[in-house]
């Protein structure tokens, strides 16, 4: 896609680091801090503290506040109203240094799921709807529930596999093209 961002008149956007391609939509607010990558997908009602790094390609859905130390690597995919936290004892007018999230390359998180501060989710793990999760997701791991556990394997394609995958036999490598 790439080319100039688009930046809907209704957003914020402080930020000077937006990336090529880049759509933020009405509502969002983006702080000075924040450094978005290329071809983001930034839709409506989202906000985005300063330290706050995005990736290439990321879309993040409707209702989602990125909060300090949320990194977001490239083809990071996440849904309506996931829930991010930063701070392992939160209390008002306490400030303690906070906590950095990070979801790896090409996982996805479902809707409603709340990200507990600290966590890494590993590269194309899926967190269904919902879930909430408190420990680190293995990359290629399928984790639901509360708290979420391992319920199996998704593979680079996110299909769902016995095992955990070590090549994409759903359909052709980028590389084959």
């Amino acid at each position: 896609m790439s080319g100039r961002s688009h930046i809907d008149r209704r957003a914020v956007v402080d930020s000077k680091r937006i990336g090529a391609g880049t759509r933020v939509w009405e509502f969002t607010h983006v702080l000075s801090g924040a450094r978005i990558g290329r071809d983001c997908n930034l839709n409506s009602h989202v906000f985005v503290e300063n330290d706050v790094v995005v990736g290439d390609r990321v879309t993040v859905k409707c209702g989602v506040y990125l909060w300090d130390g949320i990194r977001l690597e490239n083809d990071v995919f996440v849904g309506p109203n996931v829930t991010f936290t930063n701070d392992r004892r939160p209390r008002s007018g306490v400030r303690v240094p906070l906590a950095v999230t990070t979801v790896c390359e090409g996982a996805s998180i479902g809707a409603g799921a709340v990200i507990g501060p600290g966590v890494t989710i590993g590269r194309h793990a899926l967190v269904g709807m919902g879930a909430v999760v408190t420990r680190d997701v293995p990359a290629n791991a399928l984790v639901f529930g509360n708290p979420a556990r391992r319920r199996g394997w998704v593979c680079f394609c996110g299909a769902h596999v016995r095992t955990k995958p070590r090549a994409c036999r759903h359909r052709p490598s980028p590389s084959a093209t």
